[in-house]
């Protein structure tokens, strides 16, 4: 398993923005979002576990509120609906996730663990052992078809290169 000791920042839209048009859901103006404050890791827990340890779910973190409800420079809503908003969005997504998760992941496992069963179990016992027969019936099958190439064709190339090795061409360039 891998830790991690502090949450990595992601980039911004508003990057290209001056720091004064620059706006984040509680209003401040921080450039990296989802900055956790060491405080606040120390006194949730000295460690956070990262469940993702080879970052296969890496494009799935990148959508938070500002990638969905962006809005441009100089139409700004009012400060609390900004954050209501914010909140709204956030919480409605964690708890919706926590919900779908807690109904339909434990089945969800028990599928994708026997789907993967069977996979492994097809690959084991069926495609490996029949790739092994074939690769030992065709090294049988490649022996017999060497020794006729050796037999037929290479008299007679060596025949038809005898006949063509007395050819000649001049190739001459007229003015």
């Amino acid at each position: 398993m891998m830790l991690l000791l502090t949450p990595t920042p992601s980039t911004s839209a508003t990057e290209h923005l001056p720091s004064s048009e620059k706006r984040t859901p509680l209003g401040s103006h921080d450039t990296q979002r989802n900055q956790m404050p060491t405080s606040a890791i120390n006194s949730c827990s000295r460690f956070v576990l990262i469940r993702d340890t080879l970052l296969h779910k890496d494009e799935i973190d990148l959508v938070d509120f500002e990638d969905v409800i962006a809005e441009p420079v100089g139409t700004y809503s009012f400060d609390g609906v900004w954050k209501v908003s914010y909140t709204t969005f956030t919480v409605s997504k964690y708890w919706c996730y926590r919900l779908l998760s807690t109904l339909l992941g434990v089945p969800l496992a028990l599928l994708w663990g026997f789907l993967f069963a069977c996979i492994s179990f097809c690959h084991i016992w069926a495609v490996v052992p029949c790739i092994k027969s074939y690769l030992i019936e065709i090294q049988c099958i490649s022996h017999i078809y060497s020794l006729c190439i050796r037999t037929f064709c290479n008299p007679l190339f060596a025949a038809l290169g005898q006949v063509c090795s007395s050819i000649k061409v001049v190739l001459r360039k007229e003015v």
